[in-house]
């Protein structure tokens, strides 16, 4: 009995191809049973999330199987997708699922959106009969290998970019971001990323201002906030709780004056200010103001490397896990 893994995810394909490939969430039992079709094949698994299609396949043949798949999904997709697929094969295999499942192979490291996916993939399999004692046994036993990762590691602890780290410092200052309004000064990459992940942790409005305007505008849009002309700016700071700044100034933008003439309005509320210009568009002199909270991007960048470096231990620990997991299962041909 033969085991493979065929997939794509983003390390190797850029959107447009991985959405060529994306099969329906409510479909995935129904693909899996059409796989056996193919000769030599015994058991299919289709998994299929906006990052990644993957295919695992056991049969007494399925390394044949596997390369009618591609041939398959060439004739129908394109045979430009080919250089984008890879291959994992008996004990490999295993191992790679077991990393997907724990959020090891994931953009976001240790993410746990993934593990859920995982299972309900299992589960219309399961349930359109497409599998049997091989991927019975892997996908259970990767299930409990996910189960044992987040209990004995730390693999999800520590934001490990600038737009992370600077959510979880909101985080510790507010609490939850649920209903946080952000101003974005300057409307470059560092700062579309950081307002990104502010949003998707509950942050409810945002700003948007640029020396150019039709700038300020397209990032609003994408972020459903409101532009705001960069000589209107200042206002803002009364009502908002997060102030981003990347704009390419020689010189400060964000100056103590600004705050101080808005601390009243703002009933001395807290406000988070994060400076990932350089040189630097936040006056450090901000930051003596008693409830101003201020970072710069190399604190930020600080504590992202500290927390990149622990989770490359915590990394090691996982493996560690997986293959001792996976030494119990006894796979076929491993």
């Amino acid at each position: 009995m033969e085991l493979v893994c065929v997939g794509l995810n983003h390390r190797t394909a850029p959107v447009e191809v991985r959405e060529r490939f994306a099969v329906p969430a409510g479909k995935l039992g129904e693909s899996a049973k059409q796989l056996l079709e193919i000769e030599g094949l015994g058991e299919s698994v289709v998994l299929s999330t906006c990052n990644r299609t993957e295919f695992y396949l056991a049969g007494d043949h399925a390394e044949d199987a596997a390369a009618t798949l591609r041939r398959k999904l060439a004739e129908s997709h394109g045979a430009d997708s080919d250089p984008h697929w890879y291959e994992h094969h008996r004990l490999s295999a295993a191992k790679h699922l077991c990393r997907v499942v724990c959020g090891l192979d994931s953009m976001v490291l240790g993410e746990t959106e993934i593990f859920g996916q995982a299972k309900e993939a299992y589960r219309q399999a399961l349930d359109a009969g497409a599998t049997s004692g091989v991927l019975n046994r892997l996908f259970q036993r990767a299930f409990g290998v996910g189960k044992k990762v987040r209990t004995d590691t730390r693999i999800q602890e520590g934001a490990t970019s600038v737009a992370g780290a600077s959510v979880e410092l909101a985080e510790k200052i507010f609490g939850k971001l649920a209903g946080c309004r952000v101003i974005v000064i300057g409307a470059g990459e560092m700062s579309r990323q950081t307002a990104q992940a502010l949003v998707s942790r509950g942050a409810s409005s945002v700003f948007v201002t640029n020396r150019s305007f039709d700038k300020a505008e397209a990032l609003a849009a994408e972020m459903g906030g409101r532009a705001v002309k960069f000589d209107e700016w200042q206002p803002v700071l009364a009502g908002v709780d997060v102030v981003i700044s990347s704009t390419s100034a020689p010189h400060p933008v964000v100056l103590p004056h600004h705050i101080e003439s808005v601390r009243r309005v703002r009933k001395f509320r807290p406000l988070f200010l994060i400076d990932i210009a350089v040189p630097r568009d936040i006056d450090p002199a901000c930051g003596d103001i008693e409830e101003v909270y201020l970072y710069d991007i190399d604190t930020l960048e600080q504590l992202a490397d500290e927390a990149r470096t622990r989770r490359q231990r915590q990394i090691a620990e996982c493996d560690r896990i997986i293959e001792e997991e996976l030494r119990k299962l006894n796979l076929p041909g491993t």
